[in-house]
């Protein structure tokens, strides 16, 4: 467990008077494993997947439903930068302040110039609860959908509600 990783976002959700719900489990490094400790949560878990562009020199970390598939070739053509790659775990650290497997939009809060711009699922706007892990992949946290958007306003990071579903070719 990473106490300051966690007590980093902890202490900023209070600051924003956002309340939460913490659920321990050992550390879920897949979507496959963290499935069967979420199916008695009630909230709409997510994928975090953070990216560099071509140049190194922008950043995205993209937040889908957990269950939905994803394609990098589709965010490539609606972003029109060329290719993506998943960001090193040196760049995760530099940006988010996070390791692999704990990566979270609770990242932000290291992230102090804004330099990561979010795509977020389009369906995450139909759920009631949201739940991420609080930069340790130990927990999950729960909080209101529109408590999440007041975080991310807070925060200063730019986002965009995208479709991630493959287009059809």
């Amino acid at each position: 467990m990473n106490a300051e990783a966690r007590n980093k976002v902890f202490s900023r959700l209070r600051e924003l008077g956002i309340q939460y719900e913490v659920f321990e489990h050992p550390p879920l490094d897949t979507i496959e494993t963290a499935l069967e400790y979420w199916k008695d949560i009630d909230a709409m878990h997510c994928k975090n997947l953070f990216f560099r562009n071509h140049k190194g020199n922008r950043h995205y970390l993209v937040i889908i439903k957990d269950t939905t598939p994803f394609s990098i070739r589709s965010l490539e053509q609606k972003l029109k930068q060329g290719k993506l790659t998943f960001g090193s775990p040196k760049r995760l650290m530099k940006y988010l302040g996070v390791k692999p497997g704990s990566v979270s939009p609770f990242g932000l809060v290291n992230d102090e110039e804004q330099h990561v711009h979010l795509f977020l699922d389009e369906q995450l706007q139909t759920a009631d609860k949201i739940s991420f892990h609080p930069n340790d992949n130990t927990a999950s946290l729960v909080l209101n959908y529109c408590d999440f958007i007041t975080f991310l306003d807070f925060m200063g990071n730019t986002y965009d509600f995208i479709d991630p579903a493959p287009e059809n070719d």
